[in-house]
C-alpha cells in the first residue's frame, strides 16, 4: 500500500510524517522519528519495554498501528524529563537500584506515570498489578516497586 501522510503529536512536539498504514507505532517511533527510548523486544506484547502513553494511557507501541494514534498525544520516555532535569519517577528509579541494563526501564516509568497520574498513593499491591504486563530480567521486582511508592510519596510532597 502507499505511504499517508500523517500527523502525531510526540513529547509535546508535532510531526507529520509519510508511514505505510502496516507500520506499528514502534516502528514509526524508531525508525521514521528517530525517537529511541521505546524499546522492541518480544514484538508481541508480552514483555512491556516498548510501552507509551497515548492520551495518557499506557499503550504497548509494538502492537498498536500507527495510524491509529494519528492526531493523539504520545508520550515516550524521552518527553518525561524537562531538559536534563529528571522526573521524580525516573530520579526514584535511579535512587532505589530499580535500573540495572536499562533495557525495561522506559516501559516501566511509562507504566509508573499512568499509574500514578490516576492514584497518586497506590498500594504495594496496585503497583504490582499495574505493572504486571513489563517484565524486568536484571533488578528483580522489589526494588521497582520500592521506586514506584517512593515516587508517588516524592510527588504527592510536591516534590522533584
Amino acid at each position: 500500500m502507499a505511504e499517508q501522510r500523517v500527523k502525531f503529536m510526540v513529547n509535546g512536539r508535532s510531526y507529520e510524517i509519510p508511514i505505510e498504514p502496516h507500520m506499528t507505532l514502534v516502528e514509526v517511533l524508531r525508525d521514521k522519528l528517530d525517537i529511541t527510548g521505546t524499546k522492541i523486544s518480544c514484538g508481541a506484547g508480552e514483555c512491556g519495554a516498548c510501552t507509551v502513553l497515548i492520551d495518557g494511557k499506557p499503550t504497548l507501541s509494538c502492537l498498536t498501528l500507527a495510524m491509529t494514534a494519528r492526531e493523539k498525544n504520545i508520550l515516550t520516555i524521552e518527553g518525561l524529563a524537562k531538559g536534563s532535569n529528571l522526573h521524580p519517577i525516573q530520579k526514584a528509579f535511579i535512587e532505589h537500584g530499580a535500573i540495572q541494563c536499562g533495557f525495561c526501564t522506559p516501559g516501566m516509568i511509562l507504566a509508573t506515570k499512568a499509574l500514578l497520574d490516576e492514584n497518586p498513593n497506590p498500594t504495594r499491591e496496585e503497583v504490582k498489578k499495574a505493572l504486571a504486563g513489563n517484565l524486568c530480567r536484571c533488578t528483580g521486582y522489589v526494588k521497582i516497586v520500592d521506586a514506584v511508592l517512593a515516587a508517588a510519596e516524592k510527588m504527592r510532597k510536591g516534590g522533584s
